[in-house]
């Protein structure tokens, strides 16, 4: 799947892009409104920051309580349900009076269910196109996110010089009620993509297992952490210039815009690996201009060409895809969305409270030398491809996992080589019975699924390519 012709005539992609959209066009308005409020009550950098960023940080809560619902619900009943939840709570964030604390309980509920509406959502763009379809459909779901926050910041701004912060919060719960209505007439029902109940030991068991692989490991962290000081140096726009900070995040969603197209539809394979390191290095660099007060156009200049860099993030879910067996997409997906909100909102607070000492611009500054300082430190255990086959290890299943599991148990001091094997084996009967339920998907699905030797699938990456577990290759210091 190379062109935008066939990503949209793919059953079910459209709505799911539509209802995306407009879940996205109201988090923006919505988002930005709510910054606004904060500010003009407390006029505090730090809770500004907070109110616009600091969802994420209830993120936390879900990635450990709630993700493993991600594979274990019907996708457009939980979606539905979750945009209908969004909506309800930031009309509440609108009622005249409230609290700052009570705007922040609100926020705090709305951050921890929405750690489940990413691994819902992605994972079900996983299963709506074919693998080798998956990085041009993330690419347009994340370029439409950008067009979405150009439109959003710049309408936003307009909007709440007219209708008022509240005003526009009460439109952002229209926006989410768009999406619900879009999500439960478009797309179809399906069966949840993993048997069995939702709980917090099978949530903390699957992330247990996807943190065991060293390779994720490096991806997940660099997925998280460099992206997430950079979202710290953005949630510092308002207090830095508050008349301007919508043009400041329109030119920044702009610049992200850009970047995902060329990632997404013209970037070749061979120049994928190579390049996300560079990306997320020119993601910070461009805002040390900051430390030196720079006028309104370098300003914009600068945040327009590091929000390019955001296109690593695409390339690096590409790579965890490739590390990830396809039953456990959606936790996994899950995982990385909860865990970059979360280290978002962190940098958020983070940078608010640097602010508060020093100024807007210094602490810009000092986020952005922390991001490139991360990347440079993670970049030795990107280098390994995904696609290598360790030795010892030729095919990704019950195997790779027993080998995980004992690496984990001996890494970890608290358990023996005997007990990391044991559970290791548990772990793969319980995966054998998962792949089981995802080949019969599979093939009602039309999409024929490879078998391995023992009944264990292999893990096809796009391009035709076989990739193998990757549990025994090499890393450094990042491991804890």
């Amino acid at each position: 799947m190379r062109t935008y012709r066939e990503l949209f005539g793919a059953p079910e992609f459209t709505p799911l892009f539509l209802s995306s959209s407009l879940h996205v066009a109201a988090s923006t308005v919505s988002g930005l409104a709510l910054g606004v409020l904060v500010y003009g009550a407390t006029g505090s950098p730090l809770l500004a920051a907070l109110s616009m960023f600091g969802q994420a940080l209830a993120q936390v809560v879900g990635a450990t309580v709630l993700m493993s619902a991600a594979d274990r619900v019907p996708p457009r009943a939980a979606l539905v349900g979750l945009a209908a939840l969004f909506a309800v709570g930031t009309a509440v964030q609108a009622v005249p009076g409230m609290p700052v604390w009570a705007l922040f309980v609100v926020l705090f509920v709305m951050g921890a269910a929405a750690s489940l509406g990413g691994g819902v959502r992605y994972g079900l763009l996983n299963e709506i196109l074919a693998r080798e379809g998956y990085l041009l459909g993330r690419s347009v779901m994340n370029m439409v996110t950008g067009l979405m926050q150009v439109a959003g910041y710049a309408v936003g701004g307009v909007l709440i010089t007219v209708m008022s912060p509240r005003g526009t919060l009460l439109l952002g719960a229209g926006l989410y009620l768009g999406s619900a209505v879009v999500t439960r007439f478009g797309l179809s029902e399906r069966a949840p993509r993993v048997a069995g109940r939702a709980s917090v030991t099978e949530t903390w068991r699957t992330n247990r297992l996807l943190w065991s692989s060293r390779p994720r490991r490096y991806t997940y962290l660099a997925l998280w952490v460099p992206n997430g000081l950079v979202v710290g140096c953005e949630a510092l726009f308002v207090p830095y210039d508050p008349e301007r900070a919508g043009l400041l995040f329109a030119f920044a969603a702009l610049g992200m815009f850009i970047g995902d197209t060329v990632a997404g539809r013209f970037l070749p394979r061979r120049w994928r690996a190579r390049l996300d390191s560079p990306l997320r290095l020119l993601l910070a660099v461009p805002y040390v201009v900051f430390l030196f007060g720079p006028p309104l156009a370098l300003a914009v200049v600068a945040v327009t060409l590091a929000s390019v860099g955001f296109a690593s993030t695409l390339l690096l879910q590409e790579r965890l895809m490739a590390l990830t067996p396809e039953e456990l997409s959606g936790q996994a997906l899950g995982l990385h969305g909860a865990g970059m909100m979360t280290a978002q909102g962190l940098a958020a607070g983070l940078a608010g409270a640097v602010a508060q000492w020093t100024s807007p611009s210094v602490a810009i500054g000092v986020m952005a030398a922390m991001s490139v300082a991360v990347t440079v430190a993670l970049a030795p255990g990107l280098r390994s491809p995904v696609d290598a086959e360790p030795a010892g290890d030729p095919s990704w299943g019950v195997a790779g996992e027993a080998e995980s599991a004992r690496e984990a148990g001996s890494g970890g001091g608290g358990g023996s080589g005997t007990e990391g094997v044991e559970s290791g084996g548990r772990q793969g009967a319980e995966r054998e019975g998962a792949v089981s339920g995802s080949a019969e998907r599979e093939a009602r699905r039309g999409r024929p699924r490879r078998t391995a030797p023992g009944g264990v699938h292999e893990r096809a990456v796009s391009g035709g390519r076989e990739d193998a577990g990757t549990s025994a290759g090499g890393g450094g210091g990042a491991d804890g």
